[in-house]
């Protein structure tokens, strides 16, 4: 199957370097404030990627639940094939499509587990049957069809029916601390602007522009 060359030209905005915050989380959430003004649906959806010490590169999307200076906050499944990839290598790479603003912002660096209060305090925060879904589900374990997943959901339900769901042992998430921040804005002919914020040796961000 072959694909036309996109006509599209981007003309939305620019980014110049004197645009930009001091830190690359101050221009994040100046990004992020106005994805959400523009109503783009799940702004917070991101494209986790990790790479397994026995397989390729694996991609799949996932939402960012907390960002501070210490980093970016995900979820999921320790025993999942994510969780089994950062277990293996600790690292990852962090992408916001956000097409409507013809922006993308792609971030990678190193991931460290969250402590496991931290983790309690988010999963009870969930709804309830989010809550339960996580213990009904071996998160990419092979399964023999949609009747088991439904029938493991309706056990736990009547498992913990009236009582608080505790954390699941295999269930928590993940800090990516930075380590580079690119943020991307669509351009005309294809000249798009990449600003990248480098963390230097010394600690302080360095502000790259990259050729698009």
């Amino acid at each position: 199957m072959a694909f036309a060359e996109l006509r599209k030209d981007y003309s939305l905005a620019g980014l110049l370097e004197k645009d930009l915050a001091r830190d690359p989380f101050r221009q994040f959430e100046k990004w992020f404030q106005e994805a959400e003004a523009a109503k783009i649906p799940e702004p917070n959806a991101m494209v986790l990627s990790t790479f397994g010490p026995d397989s390729g590169p694996s991609s799949r999307t996932v939402l960012l639940k907390g960002l501070d200076g210490r980093g970016f906050v995900f979820y999921s499944h320790h025993e999942s094939r994510k969780g089994r990839d950062l277990a293996a290598v600790p690292r990852a790479s962090l992408l916001f499509p956000w097409f409507a603003l013809e922006r993308q912002v792609i971030v990678e660096g190193a991931v460290v587990p969250v402590p496991r209060e931290e983790s309690a305090a988010y999963f009870h925060s969930r709804p309830h049957a989010s809550q339960l879904a996580a213990w009904a589900s071996s998160q990419s374990a092979i399964i023999p069809d949609r009747a088991a997943l439904d029938a493991a959901f309706k056990a736990v339900g009547q498992k913990y029916a009236g009582r608080e769901v505790p954390l699941p042992p295999r269930w928590g998430g993940w800090r990516l601390a930075p380590e580079t921040v690119e943020f991307w804005q669509g351009r005309r002919n294809r000249l798009h602007d990449r600003l990248r914020y480098r963390r230097g040796a010394d600690g302080d961000w360095l502000v790259e522009r990259l050729a698009p």
